[in-house]
């Protein structure tokens, strides 16, 4: 019964207006059906959300491996074959609770406690030491310390001994002097050499997030609005109000709080695991460019399993990962040969910070000189159209996917790639070498991002088979351009 109905959702979902201009280069070959079975393999329990340098990440890895060994592709690596390690930390959240006190003066000790519901009312972040505190908190903006910007949320505040609590951001988005403080692993070090015991992130949910290093001692956290609200209700403020005045005013604003917090968390820290990045490739036929290659590449990684909640990355990215895999099933079975190479890559280490992307880049397989383009897919499973990003430098890229799109009518908007700030995918790590990208993400909405909700069931097929063969054809051309 199960596949039945998984079958029906896959038919309903897969109908859409094609194209009536016949696709070239096998291009049909690729199937909304087939990338829907992939994504759906790679989103299951048994890869356990696929957590970098975790049993599941790595059983996802080598099932991949599999399949471009099947299909003829060459390995990336003489020495490791498919499977490019690469060092990694990484932590396992195995229980935490968190409590709110908040200050009530008609309560005879002076508090009233509120437990915070799992994954609605906060979730560690996925590499918080193992702890059990009971403090104050103090706000603190944005957590960004930086005199020599004229910019400093800690000025004037003791945080020793306490939880730090604060939005992510910076006090001017456009502003690109601010973007080292904005990184996580900034914020949370910073915090931690002010003598804090975690930090607190305020978001309007408290998604996954393992994109940080484990510090010994320090628990950081993410709250949702709801419960930061608690926290606020001393002073008269609520979330909302206060972000939005540090967007207006562009200024510091900090504050110590009687409310306290406990944050109990059990966790597992392993310091020295392996990540891969799996990668194999298609021959070129012409021996003049066999040194040139042309990337297509996805993040196979997502959040794991931790507290018991499976976090599946279906769209986030199971879905670019199956796009990638039907790609280079599609080169093999139509024996596509380009004049140069075409390799295929699925990284890991994307949700920890482009750790995969950024190795493979500065530890690209010797047998090449010259990576001539990088086409990245990440979320591109729900809604029904696409958008595509290109080096701003390089126009004729989007004049290349335009003309392909005129055999799908898929792509709804065009994006310039300039700078690329703390939040790019894969391709940023290319884009930073100066190597021209595309990339393809679907219109969503991509509404469960980093949640257990994440699942194959809001999936469309046929959006995920239209920007497969848009992949594919570009591909192909890229690889012959001269």
């Amino acid at each position: 019964m199960y596949k039945i109905i998984k079958t029906l959702f896959v038919f309903v979902f897969i109908l859409s207006p094609v194209s009536t201009q016949e696709l070239p280069d096998g291009a049909e070959a690729i199937s909304g059906f087939s990338i829907y079975e992939t994504l759906d393999h790679l989103a299951s329990e048994e890869f356990q959300g696929r957590h970098t340098g975790d049993k599941g990440f790595t059983d996802a890895a080598e099932w991949v491996a599999g399949l471009f060994e099947e299909w003829g592709l060459t390995p990336a690596s003489d020495e490791y074959g498919y499977m490019l390690p690469f060092p990694v930390q990484y932590a396992i959240i195995n229980d935490a609770s968190m409590s709110v006190y908040m200050v009530d003066e008609s309560e005879e000790i002076g508090y009233r406690e509120v437990e915070l519901e799992p994954e609605t009312g906060f979730l560690p972040l996925l590499y918080s030491d193992t702890a059990d505190r009971t403090a104050e908190v103090v706000f603190i903006g944005w957590g960004i310390h930086a005199p020599d910007l004229g910019y400093d949320d800690y000025f004037g505040v003791d945080v020793e001994g306490k939880f730090v609590m604060c939005f992510r951001g910076t006090p001017d988005p456009q502003e690109r002097r601010y973007q080292e403080h904005d990184e996580h692993r900034t914020r949370m070090q910073r915090a931690k050499d002010k003598g804090a015991l975690g930090l607190i992130y305020i978001y309007e949910e408290p998604i996954a997030n393992p994109n940080g290093d484990w510090i010994e001692n320090f628990t950081p956290v993410k709250i949702s609005y709801n419960a930061a609200d608690k926290l606020l209700a001393e002073r008269g403020f609520t979330a909302s109000q206060l972000r939005a005045d540090l967007l207006k005013y562009k200024r510091p604003i900090s504050f110590s709080l009687k409310s306290k917090v406990r944050i109990q968390v059990d966790s597992d820290h392993y310091p020295d695991a392996t990540g891969y990045n799996v990668a194999g490739y298609i021959q070129g036929s012409d021996p003049a460019l066999r040194d040139e290659v042309v990337v297509v590449g996805a993040h196979l990684d997502h959040c794991g399993t931790h507290m018991g909640l499976l976090f599946p990355g279906a769209d986030d990215n199971a879905s670019g990962s199956a796009v990638v895999i039907e790609i280079a099933r599609a080169f093999s079975v139509n024996n596509i040969q380009p004049d140069r190479p075409v390799m295929f890559v699925l990284f890991g280490g994307e949700e920890m910070g482009l750790i995969g992307a950024r190795y493979i880049v500065d530890n690209f397989p010797t047998q090449f000189s010259t990576i001539t383009h990088m086409i990245n897919f990440d979320m591109v499973g729900a809604g029904d159209g696409a958008f595509c990003g290109f080096s701003a430098d390089h126009t004729e890229l989007m004049e290349l996917v335009e003309k392909k799109d005129a055999y799908i009518q898929t792509v709804q908007s065009f994006f310039p790639i300039r700078d690329i700030g703390v939040r790019g995918s894969d391709h940023a790590a290319f884009h930073a070498k100066g190597i021209p990208v595309l990339y393809f993400v679907s219109n969503g909405p991509h509404i469960k991002y980093h949640t257990t909700g994440d699942t194959i069931y809001r999936m469309n097929p046929g959006v995920m088979e239209d920007i497969a063969r848009i992949g594919y054809l570009t591909a192909i051309d890229l690889g012959n351009r001269r």
